[in-house]
């Protein structure tokens, strides 16, 4: 196949499906702790020189009393990248530039320092190849062992509903992509992450689709429960603290090594709606 538009909108459609339940879900969460917090969408518009259909995407941020700061994007762009980022894309290059990308993005930062902050996303893009790439990964500054379990148990059963290789093969590339080598740790707990799954006919889409949304609602089944198994757990201004500096570390990673923030930068993103997975209050000490 070389004409994706419709399969690039079918991923579309699913995306923002997936954006409607994940906030509907977290708004409800809020609504149980007593606040009316409730998020807020903001569209977006890409420009690109000479292109006139560029496309672009909505924001959606919340910020309440469980959920310090959570936001969640949910994208549609097409154009060429610049020559010099071409060569690093798969399926892109300087004579052959064009690409359509698609995806949702998730970053949630928790205001108790006992529940997990979490990072969740997946995405269809189109070069001279087409593929499905995502994952999710958990980000305890106060870990607990049932809830990395809890987490790793439900993407586990989604990746072996596919294919029985995909939980140990993502798995750890989720524990090698999500380390920050300059400290020499884990950004957190793990989870998967997987890329380059192509497509090359409409079956494999067919077949790779279905796996990224079964990702989503892993997410979706897994997610809200570990917030309210945390949420009105007490906590200590010496575990604020912790929370403060392992956010430090989180974003450090996501400037100095996060492919998804590069990506949006060199695509000429919504710089508010890329950097929204910074956390709202971080130390370094």
């Amino acid at each position: 196949m070389s004409d994706w538009t419709s399969e690039t909108d079918e991923a579309r459609l699913w995306f923002e499906s997936l954006r409607d339940r994940i906030c509907g879900a977290f708004e409800a969460i809020e609504r149980e702790a007593g606040s009316d917090a409730a998020f807020e969408y903001t569209p977006w518009h890409r420009e690109e020189e000479g292109n006139p259909d560029p496309g672009g995407g909505t924001r959606g941020l919340m910020k309440g009393k469980v959920f310090e700061k959570v936001g969640v994007n949910v994208s549609t762009v097409r154009g060429s990248f610049a020559p010099e980022f071409a060569g690093t894309i798969n399926g892109a290059s300087e004579e052959n530039p064009g690409f359509a990308a698609t995806g949702i993005s998730l970053v949630a930062h928790m205001a108790n320092p006992h529940v997990p902050a979490v990072h969740m996303n997946t995405r269809f893009l189109t070069t001279s190849k087409a593929w499905f790439g995502g994952g999710a990964d958990l980000n305890p500054p106060l870990p607990y062992a049932e809830d990395t379990e809890a987490f790793h148990a439900r993407f586990r059963a989604a990746c072996a509903a596919h294919n029985p290789t995909y939980y140990e093969r993502f798995s750890k590339w989720a524990e090698d992509y999500f380390f920050i080598p300059h400290r020499g740790v884990s950004r957190g707990v793990g989870g998967i992450f997987y890329d380059h799954l192509e497509c090359t006919d409409r079956a494999s889409f067919e077949r790779n689709f279905a796996f990224t949304r079964d990702v989503g609602e892993a997410f979706l089944g897994i997610y809200p429960a570990l917030v309210r198994r945390r949420m009105d757990t007490p906590f200590s201004d010496d575990e604020v603290q912790r929370q403060l500096e392992w956010r430090g570390r989180y974003a450090e990673f996501n400037l100095v090594y996060d492919r998804g923030t590069l990506f949006g930068l060199k695509t000429g993103g919504n710089i508010d709606a890329i950097l929204m997975s910074l956390p709202p209050r971080a130390i370094w000490s």
